[in-house]
């Protein structure tokens, strides 16, 4: 099992709209497929900049192939949708990370 993260920066001036649009539009079309669960919503706190408010969104996924598949059929299109609402105000970066067990 995989944790997909992808942490996003926004003004703060948009911060509110893009939490709405995480929950209400985002995450239910990335999900729909059931390739990704158990979704996370999270404010990083550790952030600086004043001027916006920095979150990381999580899903767990199967492996690497299944989350290829996701992203070719699903993810892309929403990040095109994503840019369109929110333009250049929206910065991501996404990781891909393993649960260690010990």
């Amino acid at each position: 099992m995989l944790v997909f993260n992808t942490t996003y920066t926004i003004p703060n001036e948009e911060a509110r709209n893009f939490v709405i649009w995480i929950h209400q539009v985002f995450i239910p079309k990335a999900t729909a497929s059931g390739q990704l669960s158990k979704h996370r919503l999270l404010r990083v706190l550790s952030h600086k900049d004043e001027a916006t408010e920095c979150f990381s969104l999580q899903f767990e996924v199967e492996d690497s192939s299944v989350l290829h598949n996701w992203y070719t059929q699903c993810g892309s299109k929403l990040n095109e949708e994503m840019l369109k609402l929110f333009e250049d105000r929206v910065v991501g970066f996404s990781t891909i990370l393993e649960e260690i067990e010990g």
